[in-house]
């Protein structure tokens, strides 16, 4: 491990990690797994505050961790920022680097969060499919609703690859395989190349052509529930077409019909 462990005694904020595996998917996209300290207890959902060792002021962003909360590594879904204080380094990163991962961590993106409903939407941007590889994987779920829509949309289909396989992985999944089977459902929408759907998930609500797509109703608050987490202006824009649909904001205070995530990596 190229990081001191005499430098996380610094830290005792954080538990020094070491990185186990890397794959970039694109140019802009890259997941990465480490280890997991015993210690570490997070609901499937939950982002952490990760950083890397070296340099006088250590930079750390928030991560949402895509591995559920029964494995025992972590697992991050990552874009590449140029120029980007902490991906600039993080995007280099080998097996048997070290990482740093905060001690605390939170979300609003958990199962807590939402009261009771019959499907679960997941809408995702980019690395925001990050929670929902790691809330699919959770038996949890399975058990609160009867049926999971995930949705991510990319610039280019390579950018979808992530989800595909976490999705494709759910039949030899060791936990939900049998829960899963034929109650997940993905859905994919490209913003720059030729795609089937070239379009915004947002447009793909508002026009209808998500429901009708897929065959169901428009989200209800008496049997839908969503969770949301991407870019800002995505965030923005699903959450009033989640109040237009008569849906809640919930909290972790105060489950209700939807919520949205707003920490960022870069």
């Amino acid at each position: 491990m190229r990081a001191a462990t005499a430098e996380a005694m610094d830290r005792p904020d954080c538990h020094l990690e070491t990185v186990t595996e890397v794959e970039h998917y694109t140019d802009r996209l890259f997941r990465f797994r480490t280890t997991r300290p015993a210690s570490l207890r997070f609901r499937s959902g939950e982002f952490v505050m990760i950083g890397l060792p070296g340099g006088e002021k250590p930079v750390f962003r928030a991560y949402s961790i895509a591995s559920p909360n029964w494995d025992d590594a972590l697992e991050f879904f990552s874009i590449k920022v140029p120029g980007g204080p902490l991906t600039e380094r993080l995007q280099k990163i080998v097996p048997g680097d070290g990482l740093w991962v905060k001690k605390k961590p939170t979300g609003t993106l958990v199962l807590d969060a939402l009261a009771p409903g019959r499907r679960l939407w997941m809408l995702a941007t980019g690395t925001g499919v990050a929670p929902f590889a790691s809330l699919v994987r959770d038996p949890e779920t399975w058990e609160k609703f009867e049926e999971v829509v995930l949705t991510q949309t990319c610039r280019t289909a390579a950018e979808l690859r992530y989800a595909e396989e976490i999705v494709a992985g759910l039949a030899e999944d060791p936990l939900v395989s049998e829960l899963a089977a034929g109650r997940v459902r993905l859905y994919t929408t490209v913003t720059r190349e030729p795609h089937p759907r070239p379009m915004r998930i947002t447009t793909a609500i508002e026009s209808g052509r998500l429901f009708s797509d897929l065959g169901t109703a428009p989200f209800s608050a008496g049997t839908d529930r969503v969770m949301i987490c991407g870019s800002m202006e995505m965030l923005r824009d699903c959450r009033a077409l989640c109040l237009a649909a008569g849906l809640t904001e919930g909290s972790n205070a105060r489950p209700a019909e939807f919520v949205v995530e707003r920490a960022f990596a870069g």
